[in-house]
């Protein structure tokens, strides 16, 4: 109950802040090209990234899209540079932000952009020439890139400013929103009810044998009704049709941090881990039935890593001179961009790269269907 009554004020300003967009008190904007929106109502942990990239192969093997020229724009949390810029292969995290320069390594044929503006940056993403006149990209140091036919937007579900074309809500299996809280008595950021609002609701990091019963009864918890598995469709709490979907993370092969690394540490029994990342409980889970973790070191998401944390990691080390060292794919964006790395840590140091996937055939087909009739008619319809 105390809870509730220190939240009030922040609950009346986000309500307040969603009914002057709601009302048309203050202006929206739509991109020149069909957009889709990669969000959450909570403080990260729910694969944003892994699903934009999920996203960005599907519109790649599809009959529509496949032939398009496909754009990611995010914010680039944390990066050091200003305003609109490309991400190229060869940037560091410090400049872009380590999301987007892992997506960017991931696809290299896809235009990856980070801009505070949404709005701007989507207005440069669709009209690559008006990057000549326009005095806030002055500092955009490489406008080579192609005009997007669509845009993904990555974390932009918050940026009421610039509406997408199809908003995804992701919701993370093991915290569901319904048992959430605000900030910063819980991990929401937005309004619960905000969910509704979404063209899709896709239900992260969910156990892979999860079965048509056990979605059902997930759907029914957050207060669908009608919820149907066969189109993955039901009524929401707000009496709005929604569609809904269900995924998994898969953990890929390992991969190299650096070219010196030594594949045969790969094969190690014994681990040093470490990570900053929202909520790394499923990825020492992993490694956990796997190997024997002999050090585990957690860092907060987007931890930028200093002298006295490699310090740290080389003392591990040294205690285990047999073990390897692992981390995220994200947080090898961001050790790359240290300088001085001791070989002892780089010959030993790999990454293990996740993607995400639907549970059922039936569910990938029905979010194709989506993305192919983007712009033709309503994205639920």
């Amino acid at each position: 109950m105390l809870d509730k009554i220190l939240l009030l004020p922040y609950r009346l300003v986000l309500k307040y802040r969603h009914s002057l967009y709601n009302r048309g008190l203050k202006k929206q904007f739509k991109a020149e090209v069909p957009t889709i929106c990669v969000g959450n109502v909570t403080v990260g942990g729910t694969g944003k990234t892994p699903h934009v990239e999920m996203i960005l192969r599907m519109l790649m093997r599809s009959a529509r899209w496949g032939e398009s020229n496909l754009a990611v724009l995010s914010r680039g949390y944390k990066r050091s540079g200003k305003g609109f810029q490309q991400v190229t292969r060869e940037g560091g995290a410090s400049l872009f932000g380590d999301e987007p320069l892992q997506i960017k390594k991931r696809f290299p044929s896809v235009t990856v952009a980070v801009d505070r503006d949404r709005v701007e940056g989507a207005g440069f993403l669709a009209r690559p020439e008006s990057l000549a006149a326009s005095s806030s990209a002055a500092g955009c140091w490489n406008r080579n890139f192609p005009a997007a036919d669509i845009i993904v937007l990555d974390d932009a579900f918050q940026y009421r400013r610039l509406k997408a074309d199809i908003d995804i809500v992701l919701i993370d299996y093991n915290r569901p929103i319904s048992k959430d809280r605000l900030l910063p008595f819980g991990s929401l950021r937005d309004l619960p009810e905000r969910a509704d609002a979404a063209d899709v609701i896709i239900v992260s990091k969910c156990p892979a044998d999860l079965d048509n019963w056990d979605k059902t009864a997930f759907a029914y918890s957050m207060g669908y009704s009608e919820f149907r598995t066969s189109d993955c469709e039901g009524t929401n709490r707000s009496g709005h049709r929604q569609k809904l979907f269900f995924t998994t993370i898969r953990y890929e092969n390992p991969q190299k941090v650096y070219s010196t690394s030594d594949s045969r540490y790969f094969y190690s029994k014994k681990l040093i881990l470490f990570s900053g990342i929202a909520k790394d409980t499923p990825l020492v889970r992993y490694f956990s039935g796997r190997c024997n973790v002999v050090n585990h070191f957690t860092f907060p998401d987007h931890h930028k890593y200093s002298r006295a944390d490699i310090g740290r990691l080389l003392r591990a080390v040294s205690r285990h001179p047999t073990a390897s060292v692992a981390t995220t794919e994200k947080d090898a964006q961001r050790i790359l961009d240290y300088v001085g790395m001791p070989q002892k840590l780089m010959q030993r140091m790999f990454y293990i790269p996740i993607s995400a996937c639907f549970l059922s055939e039936e569910e990938e087909r029905a979010f194709g269907d989506i993305l192919d009739n983007l712009g033709k008619s309503s994205p639920v319809e």
